[in-house]
């Protein structure tokens, strides 16, 4: 291949996430809302029929399907279709920072404001309830961390022979930290409490 057609190539790429084509990609949306006279966070508990992570609380969310326009998009629709209310509802969206996972998953974060003046219809197959917590909790209280230890397991057939050290390589450890809030008796942890973290790490 000629030098000026690899350069070409490259000064055409437009960097991103490598080997972003096999995660699973999906938005959230941090929703705000006003109650009397202080700003609140809107959560969902999951519903108990959800095959993943039953029961759990989360941002309003899910996979970005190709018809999506847009993460923020996708943000937007599975917040609709979740919490039953109109696009027209929800305003300010603004992005966050994105997350990429260990686990393959590349998550596309947002926060906006929802007006209150609607009555929320959630979707019970995916939705157990809602509810809301002051944003000055959050303000006000810093999240516990915990790690959570990755370990490095070839497969069977991992051809050791070709590597230095065979077996005994020396591989790279890591590790992924776990926030929690506790707010009475909801537990909010996870990736859900990582990016109201962040959130609030943002605003502070």
């Amino acid at each position: 291949m000629e030098l000026d057609r690899i350069t070409a190539r490259i000064k055409g790429h437009i960097p991103a996430v490598l080997g972003h084509q096999q995660f699973m990609k999906s938005a959230v949306l941090l929703p705000l809302v006003q109650q009397e006279d202080e700003l609140h966070v809107l959560f969902e508990v999951r519903s108990e029929t959800m095959r993943r992570q039953p029961g759990e609380i989360c941002f309003p969310g899910g996979r970005v399907d190709p018809r999506d326009k847009s993460a923020q998009d996708t943000a937007i629709r599975e917040t609709t279709e979740e919490l039953g209310i109109s696009e027209a509802k929800i305003s300010n969206v603004y992005p966050l920072d994105y997350l990429v996972t260990p686990f393959g998953m590349i998550v596309y974060t947002h926060a906006g404001v929802i007006s209150t003046s609607e009555q929320f219809d959630p979707n019970p197959s995916e939705v157990e309830e809602i509810f809301t917590a002051p944003l000055s909790f959050f303000l006000e209280n810093e999240p516990e961390i915990y790690h959570v230890n990755l370990q490095v397991k070839p497969e069977k057939t991992f051809p050791f022979e070709l590597v230095p050290g065979g077996e005994n390589y020396n591989w790279r450890t890591s590790h992924i930290d776990e926030y929690f809030y506790i707010y009475g008796e909801k537990v909010i942890w996870g990736l859900t409490a990582r990016i109201l973290a962040h959130f609030v790490e943002m605003i502070r």
